[in-house]
């Protein structure tokens, strides 16, 4: 009778031990921190991307995400070893269009298609450079940069010149500039890559129209020695007498340097730079590039930044809470404040930035279309002979239409 007392005692004890210990493993499990891992090609952000997941830390307490970049020119190869070695990131940025399609369709990515907000947050232009044929997310959108002209408000202001409101206006309030003395443009074509992107591709949208226009390039459909086209390598043609003396020789920086010292009065630019004339001793301000009479403006947003999450991270629900945290207001609205000045968030709400000019530069996108530098989603090949076409056009070394005829037999062979 005693041993079957005792073992009774025995077995409620072991009972109560295993229901405590179990309970103590959960507790433990839900207190657990978890630690994820962010990779970037912006090692200049390093500040600021930490400033942006110690907020989330706020909202999350037990997660923390430790951010990991890569030097730019090495993170494409860096990121595909980790991935095929399985010592990638939890979290990663993520390139557009092929690039990171490619890891997708390996497997490396994790879909984003289901990702809380993604699909209701973002229009169909920012969230193209992140999808697949099939219409599926491979990243969440999370910064862009803007093309804009930098102008000299001060001077403005005092010669009585107003913005102009299309691209002949514009014309002729650089010959204004020129009968008073000043160059009305800084930009140069030494650095090459500038004068295309942010100048050219800047303004190209105003001639051909946004992103439905675009893809009728890339299909065939449309030809890149149309009318349109020439315009727009005939737009560089008009500017050319309006570069600084010497344009031939100036650098980017010098591009800089000229308005930044008031030795040109604007700068077809990208929102990038803006924190160079965070100091200046004038006024300054951005607008929008104007388009030809007739025509409507459509703003090169240019979508820089998305982020990701690795397919087989041990942590994927505490990967996908980020993502979903980013692609809601709360979460844009906190990255806003700590991007780097000129960069900009892609969602679909209006964000207040403290700075100033950031918000002049996203204001200029209210009630009009954007789109991507023309030759990222199709036509990255066509990126250096386009480059040297818009050189040789400032030079007089060609025509535009010959300019043009060159862009479509080089598109032929690309579709």
């Amino acid at each position: 009778m005693k041993k079957t007392v005792y073992l009774a005692v025995f077995i409620l004890i072991a009972v109560i031990m295993t229901g405590l210990l179990f309970t103590g493993c959960s507790k433990k499990a839900d207190s657990e921190k978890v630690v994820l891992t962010l990779g970037s090609w912006r090692a200049d952000d390093t500040v600021q991307m930490n400033n942006l997941l110690a907020e989330y830390k706020k909202v999350k307490p037990n997660v923390e995400i430790q951010f990991r970049p890569t030097n730019p020119p090495e993170y494409n190869a860096t990121l595909r070893l980790q991935l095929e070695g399985g010592t990638a990131p939890d979290l990663m940025y993520a390139r557009s269009y092929a690039t990171g399609q490619e890891l997708f369709t390996a497997g490396y990515f994790g879909d984003c298609s289901d990702i809380p907000g993604v699909k209701q947050n973002f229009t169909a232009s920012n969230a193209a450079p992140w999808q697949m044929p099939d219409g599926k997310y491979f990243a969440v959108p999370f910064a862009a940069v803007s093309h804009a002209v930098y102008y000299n408000k001060t001077i403005f202001q005092k010669e009585g010149l107003s913005i102009p409101q299309t691209w002949e206006d514009f014309l002729t309030l650089c010959g204004t500039l020129v009968s008073k003395g000043y160059t009305p443009l800084a930009n140069g074509v030494a650095d090459e890559w500038d004068i295309l992107e942010v100048f050219f591709l800047g303004l190209l949208p105003n001639n051909i129209g946004g992103a439905g226009e675009r893809v009728k390039y890339e299909s065939g459909e449309k030809k890149l020695n149309d009318a349109a086209f020439i315009a727009a390598f005939q737009a560089m043609a008009d500017s050319a007498k309006f570069l600084p003396r010497g344009y031939e020789s100036v650098t980017y920086n010098d591009s800089q340097a000229l308005f930044n010292t008031q030795q040109a009065v604007m700068f077809m630019d990208g929102s990038w730079t803006a924190g160079v004339y965070s100091g200046v001793s004038f006024d300054w301000g951005v607008f929008a590039m104007p388009a030809p009479g007739g025509k409507s403006a459509v703003i090169c947003f240019h979508p820089d930044m998305a982020i990701t999450w690795n397919a087989k991270t041990k942590y994927p629900q505490e990967a996908r809470d980020f993502l979903a945290w980013l692609a809601a207001r709360e979460g844009a609205t906190t990255a806003s404040a700590a991007l780097p000045l000129g960069f900009f968030p892609m969602i679909n709400f209006p964000i207040q930035l403290t700075n100033a000019q950031a918000n002049e530069f996203l204001s200029l996108n209210s009630g009009k279309e954007t789109d991507a530098r023309f030759v990222w989603p199709k036509f990255m090949d066509l990126y250096a002979p386009m480059n040297q076409a818009v050189i040789q056009v400032i030079k007089g070394e060609i025509t535009p239409r010959q300019a043009a005829e060159s862009m479509e037999t080089a598109a032929a062979r690309l579709r």
